[in-house]
């Protein structure tokens, strides 16, 4: 089963699984979150084994009819670039189906009460298309097809906010909805000025564009509808509300749906476009940023524990994007690295964030405090999950940020004006680490209050799987070979 169309079946097996808590559901209840994250483990099991053969091949490609008649195809392509990003994006919705047992009890009977067998049912069958959206759009060989798993991936999430979510959840799933469809529509517009100009939605085909004035409007529509999705400065005013009022079981992967932006930019425009790509580099340059420091600033001023750690995501996708913009191959490789890096520690710290709003019912650090006795395992969780985000050893935060800025200051050599920027980069880190321990500081340490007396340690099913993730991050972090001999595979196929 395991050689069997491997990439088709991780796309299939979410789809199937959707069936089985669909008509099981109601007997199931939470449960039904088991039988995602079982599914999610198996499909992560295919993508590891594509891996290992990725690693000897160089790449595994699928193909399939649409329609034969209209000579219509889609394919399925993992390679150095593609595997390690689905495989990661994979891991992170396993992990969350199964934390989602714990937090959606919480959630759900704190809205509606006890019972609510069918409101389980429907969280998790509209769960299950995160996994094939993400999945679908790192592996996608055309722009069409990619555009459509990028759309899926908004379905459940604007969804999944207006059902589930917190504050003025209705009109915050509307602005979430009409941002992220802006950016998506500035992406279709690109790609059809692509297919006008080659005759082909295939990314392959894209480098065609080279010498043609399309490709800098096919290049600036991607980005600036990329930008959008990534939330950099000046676009960024859907995310704070976004992240910080749908349900905390989703949250990692809405971060994680942020980051596609930099894996997008990556696959479309930096290996099919560079010498196009390049021209923007500076101006993404400063306004990485520009990002990093406002968003970096932003998050220190929250007292919202759900809103801090939505608000680091803008600083935080902009380290991924300074290390795209220098587009050297270090940076580019670092900068992907560090996009995956974040994905997995913010889906902790996000998690975390859940356990203490499920177990306190408070999200205020103001009247929090003392936790760590009551909590030592969620502080443990929020101490790794603030290591990787402040790119602290052993884990895999660490050697992302040090290949990136080695990348970058490698590209800094002749130019003095991106020097000075490296170097403020390099100071606005230390605002990651103010944005991600001082809340721990708040949260855990000082006097308990006397209402949180009775709060004790989140069931297992909320903790385990961020576990799980702490020791991936930790192996990426003492052996980072293992995610960037994919990734030195596909920047040296690239020619840069």
């Amino acid at each position: 089963m395991f050689q069997s169309s491997p990439l088709l079946q991780s796309l299939l097996v979410p789809a199937a699984t959707m069936v089985v808590v669909a008509v099981l559901g109601r007997k199931l209840g939470r449960y039904a979150g088991l039988i995602s994250g079982a599914a999610l483990t198996y499909t992560s099991l295919l993508l590891l084994m594509v891996g290992f053969k990725v690693l000897r091949e160089g790449s595994v490609y699928e193909e399939y009819v649409w329609a034969e008649f209209l000579g219509l195809r889609w394919g399925l392509l993992a390679d150095g670039l593609s595997l390690p990003t689905a495989l990661i994006m994979n891991l992170i919705c396993a992990a969350c189906a199964v934390y989602s047992v714990g937090y959606m009890k919480h959630r759900i009977e704190m809205e509606w009460g006890e019972g609510r067998k069918g409101l389980h049912t429907l969280y998790h069958v509209l769960y299950l298309l995160f996994p094939i959206g993400l999945v679908g759009v790192s592996l996608s060989t055309n722009l069409i097809q990619l555009y459509f798993f990028f759309e899926l991936t908004l379905i459940p999430s604007a969804l999944m906010i207006s059902l589930f979510g917190y504050i003025e959840r209705e009109r915050v799933a509307m602005m979430y909805f009409i941002w992220n469809q802006v950016g998506a529509s500035l992406f279709l517009l690109g790609s059809i000025l692509a297919f006008l100009e080659t005759g082909s939605f295939d990314i392959a085909q894209v480098p065609r564009l080279l010498g043609s004035p399309t490709a800098f409007w096919v290049v600036f529509f991607i980005l600036v509808g990329m930008l959008i999705k990534m939330a950099a400065f000046g676009v960024h005013v859907w995310l704070p509300w976004a992240h910080g009022e749908h349900p905390t079981s989703i949250a990692a992967i809405i971060a994680t749906i942020v980051g596609l932006g930099s894996y997008i930019v990556s696959r479309v425009l930096i290996q099919q476009l560079y010498e196009v790509f390049t021209l923007f580099s500076v101006p993404l340059i400063f306004l990485a940023l520009i990002t990093m420091v406002y968003g970096g600033l932003l998050t220190l001023a929250q007292d919202d524990v759900k809103r801090l750690y939505a608000c680091s995501t803008i600083s935080q996708t902009a380290y991924t994007l300074l290390g795209l913009a220098y587009a050297t191959p270090l940076s580019i490789m670092g900068g992907v690295f560090y996009f995956l890096s974040h994905c997995i520690g913010k889906c902790i710290l996000f998690s975390v964030a859940g356990i203490l709003l499920a177990q306190t019912e408070l999200r205020d650090m103001k009247a929090m405090g003392g936790l760590a006795g009551r909590m030592p395992l969620t502080l443990t969780l929020c101490l790794i999950g603030s290591l990787i985000l402040s790119a602290v050893p052993p884990f895999s935060g660490f050697p992302a940020e040090l290949v990136m800025f080695i990348g970058i200051f490698a590209g800094s050599q002749v130019d003095l004006l991106r020097f000075i920027i490296a170097l403020a980069a390099i100071a606005a880190t230390i605002l990651t680490v103010a944005y991600t321990f001082w809340p721990i500081k708040r949260i855990f340490f000082g006097p308990l209050p006397e209402s949180l007396k009775h709060v004790g340690e989140a069931p297992a099913s909320m903790t385990m799987p961020l576990l799980a993730l702490s020791l991936i991050s930790l192996l990426l972090g003492v052996y980072p070979k293992a995610i960037m001999d994919f990734l030195t595979a596909w920047i040296s196929s690239m020619g840069i």
